[in-house]
């Protein structure tokens, strides 16, 4: 039990919250359409498990090999130095088969949604290019978008399990998912923030590392904005949305400029990194929750009023 908890702790399992919500979003709008179109096709149980199960392990497994992978930069930067590998609280071997097992277990978990074969052919393209995340900041500035893209897979991948049809490209999931890589590409960019003088004398590339904070908090503000606009898009090409999620998008954006305002210092002041963890961890499940309910309520509540 021990083991499990610090394996927990390495992976902070309790983030998994940031792309679980777009990803049942996305299979219920999925749904909605199906019903709306009177397709006869209605998702087994099996089927959610899967998606649940997809997620967790997906998310676990690249979260642990991210963990691996930066375990001695993050022993040289004093801001991770006490993360469970360097710090000694796990072994690297039990890290990898920890990392081993759950692959193991998303690829199995596919097999959930057969017939429908799409998730299990892109299981294993799916984990190469979450884990290739890890290596982006050693070669790439572009390693914030990498993580948005590696988010950005949960409501499109949702959505094909529900609905597997691929031609013609189905924008609402495009939409929602590109909403999903700049929204996760706005707060990784003001989280690196934290580690912009480590990444100068390293050698890392990041946007705080190369063109310096302002830079940085410049580019969040406008991954944001993009993201809200493809949010507010949404509704003109998926009419089974209302005035309840137009509401929630406008909600989103007053939570996203609530985030700028209090991880962005003002003026020349230092970072306060107790601040920056208030805006990444605490305004962005506002975010993600919050229009996976409004999303929900739209779709299924409303039309019953």
């Amino acid at each position: 039990m021990n083991l499990l908890l610090k394996l927990l702790g390495l992976i902070r399992f309790s983030h998994t919250l940031f792309a679980l919500p777009f990803a049942i979003l996305g299979a219920a709008m999925a749904l909605k359409l199906n019903l709306y179109e009177n397709t006869g096709y209605c998702p087994r149980m099996v089927e959610w498990v899967g998606i649940l199960l997809c997620m967790v392990f997906a998310r676990s497994a690249a979260m642990g090999f991210n963990r691996w992978a930066d375990s001695e930069l993050d022993a040289q930067n004093p801001r991770t130095a006490n993360r469970h590998i360097p710090a000694g609280l796990l072994t690297v071997r039990s890290v990898l088969l920890f990392v081993v097992f759950c692959s193991v277990g998303f690829i199995v978990s596919t097999f959930l949604f057969l017939p429908n074969r799409i998730p299990l052919f892109c299981s294993v393209p799916v984990l190469l290019f979450l884990f290739c995340y890890s290596y982006t900041k050693r070669w790439t500035i572009a390693a914030h978008f990498w993580l948005g893209g590696a988010l950005m897979l949960a409501p499109f991948a949702a959505w094909i399990v529900i609905r597997p049809v691929l031609i013609p490209i189905p924008l609402p999931p495009v939409l929602l998912s590109l909403a999903v890589l700049f929204w996760t590409a706005g707060f990784d960019l003001i989280y690196a923030t934290q580690d912009t003088e480590f990444d100068k004398k390293t050698g890392l590339f990041s946007v705080p590392g190369k063109y310096g904070n302002k830079t940085a908090f410049r580019l969040s503000a406008i991954c944001h904005i993009i993201s809200v606009f493809c949010l507010a898009v949404i509704p003109y090409v998926y009419e089974l949305f209302g005035l309840v999620f137009e509401l929630g998008v406008m909600a989103a954006a007053l939570i996203l400029t609530v985030e700028h305002w209090i991880a962005v210092p003002q003026s020349d002041k230092p970072i306060d990194l107790s601040r920056i963890n208030i805006a990444f961890f605490q305004m962005n499940i506002f975010v993600s929750i919050g229009l996976l309910i409004v999303g929900l309520f739209d779709l299924f509540i409303m039309t019953l009023l």
